[in-house]
């Protein structure tokens, strides 16, 4: 495996910094202090100058109206990106519409490409994806209560998700639920393609996170089922096959969230070093003169260099050998990267003292909203079961 920056992406790196310097960052601010949906009017002429760059939607083939980068190139610019909160976003490579892109382009049929896929291709709509119950542990993805059913030409569905990210203004929802209720566990459920103006399909709201409720994009979304009715032809792939699309979106996923998280490591790092660098504890002494500033900032910067490769050899290896061969570094990364993201960003907070608390940096707003890296997409303790199994497995041990 070669490490080495190929020609290309040091173009897309550069192309990314650029923007991201003279077209994001000042907008962060707003951000921070007025939310989401205070900066809507400006984002959308934003997002028009980021397809200008010729990276928008990048990591969608050329045939689909993308950039057509690979997944370890799209790994380098998603690292970029995380630099800011709306990075993602003005390029339309953001979560969820990334996933649900990838699965309408392996799985959709020509007519959901052409009423649902492209639109979200071009930005003109956003998507949702609502798998998660309150009623039922999100760590066991098989277990929900949501129901489809088929009545005639229709499928009805029944049920009550949450967190469902950007579920506010997504103009469909791709939706988990049980078709088959006596199929074997992981056979149960399917994927169905629900409009959000169909009767039936209601946003209670957005959920509360860290003080926060959100809005548009920037959201969690708590969404009810009640006799929702779909065509049969909404149905996403087979029926019964929801578990293994959800695992077949959750591989390719897992390298954006956690290339997004070694960006935000960072930005975080690089806030640190250089506050550390200028703060004075008294005249002339300066605050990264002491000892354990710096042994925090060698700390961060080798866990996160350990961390970024650690996530490219996995990219690496789903392109050469798929997502299946490569759950158990799938596992590996996601637990990994969101503890190293937390780390930094701790020290970083703790580093400028009481400006870290404020909304002066991003540091107190990731820190608020970036907890939750090590319990969505499988908690920490799920993946480490999971690998710790696969190891063990090779030992010769097959208890469960």
């Amino acid at each position: 495996m070669d490490f080495t920056e190929s020609p290309n992406v040091k173009t897309i790196r550069g192309i990314v910094r650029a923007f991201m310097e003279k077209e994001v960052y000042p907008l962060e601010p707003v951000l921070r202090q007025k939310g989401f949906q205070a900066l809507l009017p400006v984002l959308k002429e934003k997002r028009e100058r980021a397809r200008e760059t010729g990276l928008w939607t990048a990591h969608v083939p050329d045939a689909f109206g993308g950039a057509g980068l690979t997944l370890t190139e799209f790994a380098h610019m998603s690292e970029e990106l995380g630099k800011s909160p709306i990075g993602h976003y003005l390029f339309n490579v953001q979560a969820p519409d990334v996933g649900n892109m990838e699965l309408l382009m392996a799985h959709g049929t020509p007519e959901q490409k052409e009423k649902f896929l492209f639109p979200l291709i071009r930005g003109q709509v956003r998507s949702c994806f609502t798998m998660t119950e309150p009623e039922f542990a999100g760590s066991n993805p098989v277990w929900m209560g949501t129901t489809a059913r088929r009545d005639g030409d229709a499928w009805v569905l029944n049920g009550h998700k949450w967190f469902a990210s950007s579920a506010d203004g997504a103009a469909f929802a791709i939706c988990m639920a049980v078709t088959n209720p006596e199929a074997d566990p992981y056979r149960r459920a399917s994927m169905i393609l629900v409009p959000t103006d169909t009767p039936g399909f209601t946003l209670l709201g957005n959920a509360s996170v860290m003080g926060e409720r959100g809005g548009d994009w920037a959201s969690h979304g708590e969404v009810s089922y009640q006799n929702a009715r779909v065509p049969l032809g909404n149905l996403l792939g087979t029926e019964g096959a929801g578990f293994a699309l959800a695992q077949e979106r959750l591989g390719p996923g897992r390298i954006h969230h956690c290339m997004r998280w070694i960006g935000v490591s960072e930005r975080a790092f690089d806030i640190l070093c250089r506050h550390v660098s200028t703060r004075e504890l008294a005249p002339g002494r300066l605050l990264g003169t002491k000892q354990i500033v710096q042994q925090g900032i060698a700390e961060s910067r080798a866990e996160i260099h350990a961390a970024r490769l650690m996530v490219l050899h996995a990219a690496w290896k789903i392109e050469k050998e798929g997502a299946e061969a490569a759950r158990e570094e799938i596992s590996l990364i996601k637990f990994t990267v969101a503890r190293t993201m937390l780390r930094v960003l701790d020290r970083a907070i703790q580093g400028l003292g009481a400006l870290g608390m404020t909304d002066d940096t991003p540091l107190a707003w990731w820190y608020a909203h970036e907890r939750a890296a090590r319990i969505y997409d499988g908690a920490d303790e799920v993946h480490l079961e999971v690998v710790a199994r696969r190891i063990l497995r090779r030992y010769g041990m097959t208890a469960r």
